[in-house]
């Protein structure tokens, strides 16, 4: 069989509040989780054992990962399913690793669909979302990679409202920053659950709900990696962006534009230091 490959597309968060906290420790959140416009490249052939090789910008940011989530992925859809066959997984990083974008879970969720291809599985996207829930919060939204509303731990996950036609741009100053850090630094009380409507009708509607609401790790972050506010007044000061915010614990953040082509023009006026990505969100 020929290889297959499958994207695994950055997931953002275009806010984030912490509603409150379990008795285990975990926090809940109230997030809105969209896709789009950077991904990583994941390539399978059939093979008689499970292996992977990394390539990309930043693939040796994981070449130290001794159970790296794909293959974790990998096995865990194998014993679902009952596979005895293995695969020559390649997986070309173009995300920056710890950044606030999803990139580990985005993968395993890409390993998730394309094993599933690869071993004719034909699991229904419900049956990998719940392969991929034990492996990690982020990854079941990841699996469908649409715009999704996440609460719970992650693990409550319902439709988005339907997105406008816009422009999105993603900024790291690759700089990784770890989750568990960040939720340690956040102070302060718990925020409301969000208003959403069903649908948008263009991106400044979007902008003007989004606005009233935040992304309460974006505070924790900053008092970790300082740089992070270098990032949101360079996009606040680029000439087409309507909002600018970090996306999920960082160190990502995004700029909203009017179209994707005006997203693609300002990657291109960042800093040459940082990683960029702009274009359109996926529907």
């Amino acid at each position: 069989m020929a290889a297959l490959t499958e994207a695994a597309p950055a997931k953002v968060n275009l806010f984030l509040h912490v509603t409150g906290r379990r008795a285990d420790g975990y926090h809940l959140l109230d997030s809105l989780a969209v896709f789009g416009p950077a991904a990583d490249t994941l390539t399978a052939t059939r093979a008689e054992a499970l292996s992977l090789t990394l390539a990309g910008p930043f693939g040796e940011s994981l070449a130290a990962e001794p159970d790296n989530l794909v293959l974790r992925a990998a096995r865990a859809l194998a014993a679902e399913a009952q596979v005895t066959a293995g695969a020559t997984l390649h997986l070309e990083k173009h995300l920056p690793v710890a950044s606030g974008i999803g990139g580990g879970s985005a993968d395993a969720a890409a390993a998730l669909r394309l094993l599933n291809r690869l071993w004719r599985c034909e699991l229904g996207e419900a049956a990998l979302a719940r392969i991929a829930a034990p492996l990690g919060a982020d990854i079941p939204v990841c699996v469908a990679s649409r715009p999704a509303r996440m609460q719970g731990i992650g693990e409550v996950i319902t439709p988005g409202p339907a997105l406008p036609e816009c422009g999105l741009l993603l900024v790291n100053p690759r700089v990784p920053v770890a989750t568990p850090a960040v939720f340690r630094a956040r102070q302060g009380g718990f925020s409301p659950l969000a208003e959403l409507p069903v649908a948008w009708p263009d991106a400044e509607a979007m902008v003007a709900d989004l606005a009233r609401l935040t992304n309460d790790l974006e505070a924790p972050a900053l008092s970790l990696c300082p740089v992070i506010g270098d990032v949101l007044c360079a996009l606040r000061a680029t000439p087409g962006c309507l909002l600018a915010r970090m996306s999920g614990s960082g160190a990502t953040c995004f700029g909203i534009f009017a179209t994707p082509g005006a997203a693609i023009a300002a990657a291109r006026a960042m800093p040459e230091a940082w990683w960029s990505a702009g274009g359109a969100l996926l529907p």
